[in-house]
């Protein structure tokens, strides 16, 4: 039994934040290579996660000749190298650079922008995003102003669906119905009215906005920025915007959504010549077999919410593909065990972890639950998701299993070394269908 007690703010921590403001952005990249417990770790951004069937392929390569063997999948559509040998940098970069994943050197660890992952796919939304995509990426690393942005800070392309303008991103642009776009700074609920064609220049606007105002206080993200600099920022960008000639209109509000949803797993609606298919990816690793399956398919859009989605398969081979997705292990329709779990990498790969989370995830897998499940080897949860979620947290006496909605956390008792009360405890807290 779960024994409830109070709520509580969830405090949570990702890796370099304690010493972020003396040493300067410690996250990993393409070309700065981090080191982890398991190898080198290398983290390529994917702007909106998009990847064509060649880039997928070098990204292959690079996880088979230097890691090891696994792409991992990270909460902003990124992709992770793990295991890395030390001395691989300089072959990396040339093989990354060859694929058309390295624009622009100095930037590389700034292109972190995601975008609702089905926009133009299947007739829903306000917006086709991917116009926005390249030319916000353009944008990006044609400004010698934004490679001092941290390589934490989020941009967010939303088609209007609202399933990533609920991620928090630092800066979210929003497709409307009449046309526009919203440009969202921060966390609240007040959105600046752009036309839709502005909203990339007014995105890097309101982000080298961000870096002027963060200069004295050293802030990563908006949300880092003291109160009353937070409060100024977004009047700060409509006077930059109105200066660049840029039409804006403001006070509109327009609530963040509190949950964001992942596709469905399966065929994705829509009239088109050309199949789609939505894959759930297991705690987001994929192994080889697994990664040249997707990437033999056409174009890769990664996901936030560790899947991926297929797009351009030729309706003669949709049937044979989507079957040997899921014989290889991946999600391909509803009622999987393994949708809404995740974990953090935990052990062996992480120091700071308390267990091997994924091994501790997989041991409990049971019937799919109502609520997601996020298993964190430490306090730091890194990768957490958003919105309401069962919080699963290693300490020194066991796993704390918790409740999160709205940012608050209703604690249970910690179940102590006892593998088949933990997935029991765990099944109760996600409300499991039978």
């Amino acid at each position: 039994m779960l024994a409830a007690m109070s709520a509580s703010p969830l405090t949570t921590s990702s890796p370099g934040d304690a010493c972020a403001r003396s040493s300067g952005d410690a996250c990993p990249g393409a070309l700065r290579l981090h080191r982890a417990d398991d190898g080198a770790l290398a983290r390529i951004r994917i702007p909106g996660g998009v990847l064509t069937p060649r880039q997928a392929e070098a990204l292959g390569q690079a996880a088979e000749r230097f890691g090891d063997g696994e792409l991992h999948l990270t909460s902003r559509g990124n992709v992770q190298l793990r295991g890395l040998t030390p001395d691989c940098g300089a072959e990396l970069a040339g093989l990354l650079d060859t694929a058309g994943l390295l624009p622009s050197e100095r930037h590389e660890r700034v292109r972190n922008v995601v975008a609702s992952p089905l926009s133009g796919l299947d007739g829903l939304g306000s917006t086709d995003v991917r116009p926005w995509l390249t030319e916000l990426d353009r944008l990006l690393c044609g400004s010698d102003n934004t490679t001092a942005l941290s390589g934490r800070f989020l941009f967010a392309l939303d088609d209007g669906r609202g399933d990533v303008d609920a991620l928090g991103a630092d800066l979210t642009l929003r497709g409307h119905d009449d046309g526009c776009a919203l440009l969202r700074v921060g966390d609240g609920d007040a959105v600046l009215r752009v036309p839709s064609a502005d909203g990339p220049p007014a995105a890097l606007t309101a982000a080298e906005a961000f870096l002027d105002s963060a200069r004295d206080s050293g802030a990563w993200r908006v949300r880092d920025l003291p109160d009353d600099t937070a409060a100024a920022l977004p009047a700060e960008v409509v006077r930059r915007l109105r200066q660049a000639g840029i039409a804006v209109t403001t006070g509109t509000a327009h609530p963040r959504p509190l949950e964001a949803l992942p596709p469905a797993p399966g065929p994705v609606p829509g009239d088109r010549a050309e199949a789609a298919f939505s894959v759930g990816v297991p705690l987001g690793r994929l192994d080889l077999t697994q990664w040249r399956l997707l990437s033999s398919a056409g174009e890769l859009r990664l996901t936030p919410w560790r899947g991926v989605v297929l797009t351009g398969i030729g309706p003669d081979r949709a049937d044979s593909l989507l079957e040997g997705l899921s014989e290889a292990g991946l999600i391909t329709g509803p009622g999987s065990p393994w949708a809404g779990v995740g974990a953090c990498i935990g052990r062996p790969g992480c120091a700071k972890s308390l267990a091997d989370v994924r091994a501790d995830a997989g041991a409990a897998v049971g019937p799919a639950g109502r609520l997601p499940v996020y298993w964190s080897g430490c306090e730091r949860r890194c990768g957490h998701p958003r919105g309401e979620w069962i919080d699963v947290v290693a300490t020194p006496g066991g796993h704390r299993i918790s409740h999160v909605r709205e940012g608050r956390a209703t604690e249970a008792a910690t179940v102590r070394d006892d593998p088949a009360a933990l997935a029991d405890a765990v099944a109760a807290a996600r409300g499991t269908h039978t």
